[in-house]
């Protein structure tokens, strides 16, 4: 009976063994399954991320192309503007001689009219003369007729005055017949004169008609380059937000760091010791990440952005007092200059950097408080292009 109950019981513990596996074995499937459509799930959301990368890619591409045909085109125009500045200037010096030679023909003109009606008195003076000579023949010869006898007795003399008015008056009408040939040789020279005049005044009008068109074009060639370098502002006003924004997460709890305008401040006692000019450890730190910043979009920007960083550094008005340096504008310069070196030392190129140095010009601040000289006191970076 003992031998029985025993085997009956082995028996009946094998089934709830066979319904643990066969649980195990399901939740085992499940979790199989499991990872199977999470593997599906995240194989095409890499697929979708890899199509969006790669039609970013193509518009970037797109973009770059663009970009290149609109620099080649803005570089024809500034070709053809210069082009037409040196045609406008040969035009202006043609029409300033014109104008020249127009007005030395009307001063000939003038002074060939005078002397035209100069001598067109002397003919008519000359021609008096000549009627009152004839007048005085036409008596003498009256008198030579009436008085037959008495001529014969003074004939020589009559005769003597008689031949002396024949020659004055061939002189008067020699004289005369001069001055007809003078006036008919002056009208000519004034009809050249006229059509000289005539054919300048035409050049004349040519020229400032082709002006007039030069100047339209010229117009036009501004308005078009204006709008190419509108175009160039606004693609470096981009990167100068994004150098902006990731300076400003850099450095976002600076208290003594903020943006002014266009322009990233950090004051100087943040960076230097007074009346010094050589960068304190912490001041170091700061132009690392400001270098990081400028590394970080400068492979953005393309090629034909023409970008500088410029270092522009201040001092308060108060004068120096001690110190290698004898004036605030001395200062600001070789502080400006320390920060560039460190620059171009943490690996910003050297022909993307610019410094100035303003001496106390420019204050923020107009007060004369210690907080005052503070803020004028200071380092100002500022994206722009040459």
């Amino acid at each position: 009976m003992a031998r029985r109950r025993n085997g009956n019981n082995g028996l009946e513990a094998w089934p709830g063994y066979v319904d643990a596996l066969s649980t195990l074995l399901m939740v085992i499937i499940f979790v199989l399954l499991v990872f199977v459509l999470a593997e599906a799930f995240l194989s095409s959301a890499l697929t979708g991320s890899d199509n969006t990368i790669n039609q970013l890619r193509s518009q970037i591409s797109a973009l770059s192309s663009a970009l290149s045909l609109q620099t080649t085109k803005d570089a024809s125009l500034q070709q053809e503007l210069a082009a037409l500045n040196g045609q406008l200037a040969s035009l202006k010096s043609d029409n300033a001689a014109l104008t020249a030679q127009l007005g030395t023909a009307s001063a000939a003109q003038t002074a060939q009219s005078a002397q035209i009606q100069s001598l067109t008195r002397q003919l008519s003076d000359a021609q008096a003369q000549a009627q009152s000579a004839g007048a005085r023949i036409a008596a003498l010869q009256g008198q030579l007729a009436g008085q037959a006898q008495n001529t014969a007795d003074a004939g020589p003399s009559l005769q003597d005055q008689l031949t002396e008015t024949k020659q004055k008056l061939a002189a008067q009408t020699q004289t005369s017949q001069a001055a007809l040939n003078e006036v008919d040789l002056l009208n000519q020279q004034l009809a050249a004169l006229r059509l000289q005049m005539a054919v300048l005044a035409q050049a004349l009008d040519a020229a400032q008609e082709a002006d007039k068109k030069d100047n339209v074009q010229i117009v036009n060639l501004g308005k078009q380059l204006n709008e190419a370098l509108a175009r160039k502002v606004e693609e470096l006003q981009q990167y100068r937000s994004e150098f902006f924004g990731t300076l400003r997460s850099v450095l976002a709890n600076e208290p003594n760091i903020k943006i002014v305008g266009d322009r990233f401040v950090f004051e100087s006692d943040v960076l230097f010791p007074v009346d010094q000019a050589t960068l304190t450890p912490a001041g170091q730190a700061e132009i690392a990440d400001v270098a990081k910043a400028i590394m970080k979009i400068a492979g953005k920007i393309p090629p034909n952005i023409n970008w500088v960083l410029s270092v522009d550094g201040y001092a308060d008005a108060q004068p120096i007092t001690g110190g290698p340096y004898n004036s605030n504008f001395d200062l600001s310069t070789a502080r400006s200059l320390a920060v560039l070196h460190l620059l171009v030392k943490d690996g910003v190129p050297e022909d993307r950097l610019a410094a100035t140095g303003f001496g106390s010009a420019n204050p923020i601040a107009t007060g004369t408080t210690s907080q005052d000289y503070a803020q004028n006191r200071r380092i100002e970076f500022r994206l722009t292009s040459r």
